[in-house]
C-alpha cells in the first residue's frame, strides 16, 4: 500500500514537472468560465456567503479532471443555480445575464473538450487555439443573435403564444442543427 501511494506522489511529482504552459491555460480558461457562470446564475444573497467557497471548489473540479463528469456536474450545478435565483429568490431574467450563463457554460464545455484531448506537456502550436476560439466565438455569435432574434419573434407574438412560437422554433433549429450533424457523420 505504501509502494503504490509513493508511485502515485512520484506520478504526480512529474506531470507536475513537465506541464507546458498551453494546456495549464487551457485549464485556467476552464476554471475562469466555470466561475463566472456559476456567479452569474447563482443569486447574490448565496454567493455573498458562504456558498462561496463551494462554487470555487465547484469551477476548479472541472479545470483539473476534463475528462470525467465534472464539466458536466458543474453545467448541471449552474443551471440549478440559474432556476434558484429566478423560481427561489424572485430574480428577474435580464437578457445580457441569460447569454452571459450561455457563454460561460458553452466556454467551460468547449475547453474542456480541449483540455480533454492534450496532454499536460503538449507542445501545441498556437494557430490551434486561435481556430479552436475562433470557432467557438462564432457558434457563440451566432447562438446570441439567433436568440435575440427568437426572443424578439416572442414579442410580436404577445403573450403565451410567442413563447410557445419561440419554444418550437428553437426545437425545429435544434432538430435542424442535429440533422445536419448526423448527415455530415455519415458522410465522412
Amino acid at each position: 500500500m505504501i509502494a503504490s501511494l509513493t508511485g502515485r506522489v512520484r506520478a504526480l511529482r512529474t506531470t507536475v514537472s513537465r506541464i507546458t504552459l498551453t494546456p495549464l491555460l487551457i485549464r485556467l480558461g476552464i476554471f475562469l468560465a466555470a466561475l463566472l457562470g456559476l456567479l452569474l446564475a447563482y443569486p447574490a444573497e448565496l454567493v455573498a456567503g458562504q456558498a462561496l467557497g463551494a462554487l470555487v471548489v465547484g469551477a476548479l473540479l472541472p479545470a483539473l479532471a476534463p475528462r470525467w463528469f465534472w464539466p458536466t456536474f458543474v453545467a448541471l450545478v449552474t443551471v440549478a443555480g440559474w432556476l434558484l435565483a429566478t423560481d427561489g429568490y424572485d430574480r428577474p431574467i435580464a437578457l445580457w445575464r441569460l447569454l452571459a450563463v450561455a457563454v460561460a457554460l458553452y466556454l467551460t464545455h468547449t475547453l474542456a473538450a480541449l483540455a480533454a484531448l492534450l496532454p499536460y506537456d503538449a507542445v501545441v502550436d498556437p494557430d490551434l487555439i486561435v481556430r479552436w476560439l475562433t470557432r467557438t466565438a462564432g457558434v457563440l455569435l451566432a447562438t446570441s443573435v439567433l436568440a435575440v432574434l427568437l426572443l424578439e419573434l416572442a414579442r410580436i407574438g404577445g403573450g403565451g403564444a410567442g413563447w410557445q412560437a419561440v419554444t418550437v422554433a428553437g426545437l425545429l433549429v435544434a432538430c435542424a442543427v442535429t440533422a445536419l450533424l448526423a448527415w455530415l457523420l455519415r458522410r465522412r
